[in-house]
């Protein structure tokens, strides 16, 4: 760098770390030249009265620098001007010329000074202190935008948004220099935003970031829907730049995060819709004053539950849940959101009846949200009889002691796992539902909610590409065409209220979430949304794991689908099994649990749900490559091809590696 560009990138820098002493000083040299160019001006460029001008001007330089420092104008971060300091600094000068004028002439009787210098000296005084602090604000972008250590970015949005993002950037430690706009309002093209000019629309972006040579592009919408968030990303995608976006106005409101905080991805932005929004106001109404149960509370629902039922202002809550750890940090959180709430934490195993019995009855509970299940499929396979022994014994003994302790409404979370079940897990919460559908009502109203699953849980699909993506991948996919429903935490949690509300006795009631996504192309928005490109990050194919569908359902073929008073949630009405007969199935089930080996549970539980099936897994001799395409290396298997023999719960799985 030439020693005249040094002194340039420099300069700014160099005036606002002066001490105080230079700052005035500086500002009585530019008062001074007001004076001086004004009584030049006034009397054709000679210096008459110099005397009169030599004490009147010690007296206006000390009146201008008090009133600007009362003005607080006494600093030197003149790179940050704007408009509201010009607007200060014509105050100032105001005051200060009346309060000087007042003085001057009428206290000190200096009437010999002219009159038309009071007016000249304000306006060139005025001028030159706006004037130094809008020179050295330009001087210092336009020496940041040539300078090789600032990063040059493109802001994709014009609105309230982009204008806080474009005044950050502007701070020279930003590290970021904005060289343009774009934005699909064509009433903003070509206008300029605190200097910086609107190019185009976003579907331009490919084309100007060439031109305007920018190395990242920042998203600064934080309104932008999901799909429309989808449709920026793939814009983006196109120009080979890493891109990050803004947080949420939600975020933004509610003091989570700042307009200049640029995160890597948001959950909702994977969804491909819109969040569905839930009328909670009736929910209020039922939860206010009752003393409700969650079992299952430290979970990834059950905490979200626990959560919005505070919201809603119950009597009192009893938190249930095995994990210890869970609980504490559960009761920390719940601690500051309860307020005059009265917060029970229970730990205690739900297969446990006296320790369930003790937490039901001691509390007076009055509902019971049963979130309580084991749920990893693959893992469940080779545990077969531990998740029948918790998700439907233990199920079964707390609908039973929930009863005893009189409570009111008993609600299950189900899965679409549970509809033409593969897996154990599945077939689980599908005798789950049976048992709330069949069981006679007994004064307690049971409800089934069945919903996809649940974008972020604890290890689900999402936060393990994270993890893969913060270690460089690759990402781990079980089959290419493998799909899936999806909901965020906040609609699953908001349907399970819902249900509690609307859901008669015996309902199963299901959201509707649209179609379902695929998780290759769910794998790739979630690179593109972490600001990295697909060639960078490889994805694997491994192949389907036992238990493991191609397809999630939400309904049998043999359910009626009917409305319900929420528009986006539907019953169904399904053939129920007869209780007893279903009592005497239950009992043979239990019985199989102490005979050696998972074949004789699953002989069972495919006799009590024939729609159970059990498949192997499925290896995959393909991967996706750095192309980020599909690459078969063998046909794969459709989902009518796929075979379904029993193989041991352990068996091993293959995986095809990647390149």
């Amino acid at each position: 760098m030439s020693v005249k560009r040094t002194f340039l990138v420099r300069l700014p820098e160099f005036v606002s770390n002066r001490s105080p002493v230079f700052i005035y000083a500086f500002q009585a040299f530019l008062v001074t030249c007001g004076l001086v160019s004004g009584w030049l001006l006034r009397f054709d460029f000679s210096m008459p009265y110099r005397r009169v001008l030599l004490t009147s001007g010690l007296l206006l330089i000390v009146l201008r620098l008090i009133v600007l420092r009362f003005f607080k104008l006494d600093h030197g971060w003149w790179h940050f001007a704007s408009v509201s300091d010009v607007l200060t600094i014509l105050k100032a000068v105001g005051v200060g010329s009346a309060v000087f004028f007042v003085i001057n002439r009428y206290a000190l009787g200096a009437t010999g000074f002219p009159r038309s210098i009071y007016f000249l000296e304000a306006v060139l005084t005025a001028s030159f202190l706006a004037g130094m602090r809008l020179a050295s604000r330009v001087l210092a972008e336009s020496v940041r935008r040539n300078s090789p250590r600032s990063k040059r970015v493109i802001v994709v949005g014009a609105g309230f948004a982009a204008q806080m993002v474009l005044r950050e950037l502007a701070r020279p430690e930003s590290g970021y220099v904005a060289v343009g706009c774009v934005d699909d309002d064509t009433s903003k093209l070509r206008i300029r935003i605190h200097g910086i000019p609107v190019l185009g629309a976003v579907h331009d972006l490919r084309n100007l970031v060439s031109l305007i040579l920018a190395e990242e592009i920042l998203i600064a919408i934080p309104s932008a829907t999901g799909k429309q968030m989808k449709r920026i990303t793939e814009e983006c995608q196109k120009t080979k730049l890493p891109f990050k976006t803004v947080p949420t106005l939600r975020d933004i409101i509610r003091g989570e995060a700042s307009v200049n905080q640029f995160r890597e991805v948001r959950l909702e932005d994977l969804l491909g819709r819109e969040p569905v929004q839930m009328d909670l106001e009736a929910v209020s109404r039922h939860v206010k004053g009752s003393v409700i149960a969650v079992t299952g509370a430290a979970g990834s629902i059950g905490s979200e539950l626990c959560r919005q039922i505070l919201a809603h202002n119950p009597a009192r809550l009893v938190c249930i849940d095995q994990n210890e750890t869970g609980m504490f940090y559960l009761q920390r959180e719940l601690g500051q959101r309860c307020g005059e709430i009265e917060t029970v934490c229970c730990v205690g195993d739900i297969g446990d009846p006296d320790r369930m019995k003790r937490c039901l009855s001691d509390h007076k509970v009055e509902y019971v949200f049963h979130t309580a299940a084991y749920k990893h499929v693959p893992l469940m396979e080779e545990n077969v009889a531990e998740v029948i022994r918790n998700n439907v014994f233990g199920l079964y003994g707390l609908i039973d002691i929930a009863e005893e302790a009189g409570c009111r409404g008993f609600v299950l979370i189900s899965s679409d796992k549970a509809v033409n079940p593969t897996s154990v897990m599945g077939t689980s919460k599908r005798i789950g539902e049976l048992m709330l559908a069949s069981r006679p009502a007994n004064g307690m109203r049971c409800v089934s909610v069945r919903f996809g699953n649940v974008l972020g849980s604890s290890g689900s699909v999402v936060p393990v590409f994270q993890e893969q993506l913060r270690r460089g991948g690759p990402l781990l996919i079980t089959h290419p065409e493998i799909r899936r429903f999806f909901m965020t935490t906040q609609e699953a949690v908001s349907l399970v209220l819902q249900a509690f509300t609307i859901g008669h006795h015996g309902d199963i009631l299901v959201l509707e979430m649209g179609t379902s996504m695929n998780i290759l192309d769910m794998a790739r928005t979630l690179i593109r949304l972490s600001g990295k490109s697909e060639e960078s990050i490889p994805i694997q194919i491994t192949g389907l794991r036992e238990g493991e569908k191609l397809n999630e359902e939400l309904f049998y073929p043999h359910e009626k689908v009917s409305p319900t008073s929420c528009d986006k949630i539907k019953r169904t009405d399904g053939p129920l099994k007869d209780w007893p007969g279903l009592c005497r199935q239950l009992a043979e089930l239990r019985a199989t649990l102490y005979v050696d080996g998972a074949s004789p549970i699953r002989a069972k539980i495919k006799e009590m749900v024939p729609e159970y099936s059990w498949q192997s897994s499925i290896p995959v001799g393909s991967t996706v490559g750095q192309s980020g395409l599909v690459v078969p290396t063998s046909e794969y298997p459709r989902p009518h091809e796929e075979t379904q023999k029993e193989i041991p719960a352990s068996g091993l799985h293959r995986t095809v590696g990647h390149g």
